[in-house]
């Protein structure tokens, strides 16, 4: 899957998470990243474009809301890269109420793929637009977090994963 040319990237601080990157290709945004405390000059460097665009601008705004409990839903344009499976899961996921989680196994049944736990497990892993599309709402069956791909590595992305559930849950 080729990528597109990037139309804006916008970087957010908050304190609990460190810095994400939003990025905007093709037709919305495609990409969310966790990149915790880092340089962000460094990080900028990277990319043959360091301006942001209204959409970028207008996810910024968006999560800023969120992480402060004024926004409970998003109305942002996505640009979703996956296969047909991963965006049935990620579908699902944004059906998922503020504040709530379900199981990856209530996940493989609404898709109407019982068996699949782990393939929507996986999926959901590689889910690039976190938060938006709140892959942190599903947890195990036995109501353990399960994983979570933000961060960078470690237990960090497990810390996230609580810190979200936890907000939305104050909230709620």
């Amino acid at each position: 899957m080729g990528r597109s040319i990037i139309k804006g990237i916008s970087f957010l601080y908050n304190e609990e998470i460190g810095y994400l990157e939003i990025i905007e290709e093709k037709d919305g945004i495609s990409e969310i990243s966790f990149l915790g405390k880092i340089d962000i000059e460094e990080r900028k460097k990277l990319y043959n474009i360091s301006t942001e665009s209204p959409l970028t601008k207008k996810c910024c705004e968006q999560l800023e809301e969120y992480f402060s409990g004024k926004r409970k839903e998003f109305n942002i344009k996505l640009d979703v890269i996956g296969t047909e499976f991963q965006k049935e899961c990620w579908n699902s996921l944004l059906k998922i109420p503020y504040g709530e989680t379900i199981s990856y196994s209530d996940e493989a049944k609404i898709i109407g793929k019982d068996k699949a736990v782990r393939a929507v497990g996986s999926a959901n892993g590689k889910n690039s637009i976190p938060i938006i599309i709140p892959c942190h709402r599903v947890v195990s069956k036995d109501g353990s977090l399960g994983g979570y791909s933000g961060g960078e590595g470690g237990n960090k992305g497990i810390e996230i994963k609580k810190y979200l559930l936890e907000l939305e849950k104050n909230f709620k």
